[in-house]
């Protein structure tokens, strides 16, 4: 390769990583693939970036090359979403008219040909690239992501998957109901994003005590759709009922049996995959596709994904500024033609943005607290203590058995943890929301 093929050659290799959706590469990648020296690779880099031809982020071992924005874009990359060629063409398909499209019923096949860690929907370079970013540094115990970015997850979530139901509260109203919580007066609105803040709760408890299970599933269902369904004894159970999806010629199965055999199926498959990545993504569109509830199933495979990143410690995905109908036609390209192609687009787009903003909130926090870390069992139990049993804060604090110097620091904190405590941030002690409201409703006494 001459020295004037060589830039054009890492434009290109930046150019098709791009219309893949697969965003920015590392210096390694390009000279692997360029298939030159580092130190060339590098020269031309350095030179390129120079002249603007493209943009280099990150420092170190994290530095990454990509292409620079066209000027005559006007549009805000950083909250807009763009499709590859590929993708545009597979959405103009599912954007001709209903009555050209060949209506089609549920395919078994996408699950039952599917060999956990052999067969892979997201491509390998990109479920591995997103799962490095992804996740948090060192053996921490399952579930530690999530809680330390609990407060803003349950908004971010809950609004965002709400908003893609139609919901039309703001954000800024939806923070406001989370700290009132419920009422005799919330609407159907109000009603679905506290159920999301109840169920994101839920699955940040049971994700690392239950682990991706059928039961852990339904129970996700159960509570984003309590009040909401006319028959409550069709709260997670297997649906006996017709389901049709607006605007899409895809009829899903109606048999019961079929229905509880491949939700078993799908479960048990995702839990065997190893990269968390590609497990979410696969309980993401399966559920979705196979429909196994009354109602709420998008909505429940949207949740249920955050269970392999929860476990494996990743950012959770959150659906951040996902356009509704961005999300819909993703789901009718796996509805309808088992594409995956738009789904895998948006879930590499949104999730980037997902680890940004949660890496960023737990650089805000700044290092860990030694003595919180110290205490982070005595908290939970004197927290427990004091509104579980309504103990007196002074014997929760004697129980815990501390030397006079810890006891004196410790109260000073619990006092701190049990005036910040709401109904929204509760699930990191393990405590009931119901209990907690009570308490608080009473006056937090202590």
């Amino acid at each position: 390769m001459t020295k004037l093929d060589l830039p054009t050659a890492i434009h290109d290799y930046l150019a098709s990583r791009t219309a893949r959706g697969l965003g920015p590469a590392g210096a390694d990648d390009i000279t692997r693939l360029v298939a030159a020296s580092r130190s060339t690779i590098n020269r031309y880099l350095a030179k390129m970036t120079a002249s603007g031809e493209i943009v280099r982020t990150g420092t170190g071992r994290g530095t990454t090359y990509g292409l620079p924005l066209p000027q005559h874009l006007t549009i805000d990359t950083a909250t807009t979403h763009s499709w590859s060629t590929d993708a545009k063409s597979l959405r103009a398909q599912l954007d001709a008219p209903l009555g050209s499209r060949q209506p089609v019923s549920y395919q078994r096949r996408f699950v039952d040909r599917y060999v956990p860690n052999q067969s892979s929907l997201l491509p390998h370079e990109l479920a591995d690239s997103l799962h490095a970013k992804g996740r948090v540094q060192g053996q921490q115990p399952a579930g530690t992501y999530a809680r330390k970015v609990l407060e803003q997850l349950l908004i971010d979530l809950s609004w965002h998957s709400s908003r893609l139901e139609g919901n039309r509260i703001s954000l800024l109203d939806t923070r406001e109901l989370f700290i009132r919580g419920r009422s005799a007066n919330d609407d159907l609105d109000a009603t679905m994003l506290l159920n999301h803040k109840d169920t994101i709760e839920f699955i940040v408890d049971a994700a690392p005590e239950y682990g991706i299970t059928v039961a852990v599933v339904r129970n996700v269902q159960s509570l984003l759709m309590q009040g909401l369904l006319e028959n409550p004894y069709s709260l997670g159970a297997i649906r006996k009922t017709v389901v049709n999806i607006t605007g899409s010629v895809y009829v899903p199965t109606q048999v019961p049996s079929l229905l509880e055999e491949m939700l078993e199926q799908i479960v048990g498959k995702a839990r065997q995959i190893n990269n968390p990545l590609e497990a979410a993504f696969f309980l993401w569109v399966n559920i979705a596709y196979l429909q196994p509830f009354e109602d709420g199933n998008k909505r429940t495979s949207r949740l249920c994904a955050n269970l392999p990143l929860m476990l494996a410690n990743c950012a959770p995905l959150s659906f951040l500024d996902v356009d509704a109908s961005d999300y819909a036609v993703a789901m009718l390209g796996v509805y309808e033609r088992l594409d995956v192609t738009l789904a895998i687009e948006l879930f590499d787009w949104t999730y980037r943005r997902a680890i940004d903003k949660y890496r960023a909130i737990l650089d805000a926090m700044g290092a860990p607290d030694r003595d919180r870390a110290r205490f982070r069992e005595h908290l939970g139990e004197a927290v427990r203590q004091v509104i579980g049993s309504r103990s007196q804060l002074s014997q929760a604090v004697a129980a815990q058995s501390l030397n006079e110097t810890d006891e004196h620091l410790f109260r000073l904190m619990l006092e701190q943890e049990l005036q910040h405590l709401e109904p929204w941030n509760c699930a990191r002690y393990r405590l009931p929301i119901g209990k907690t409201e009570d308490w608080i409703r009473d006056g937090r006494p202590m």
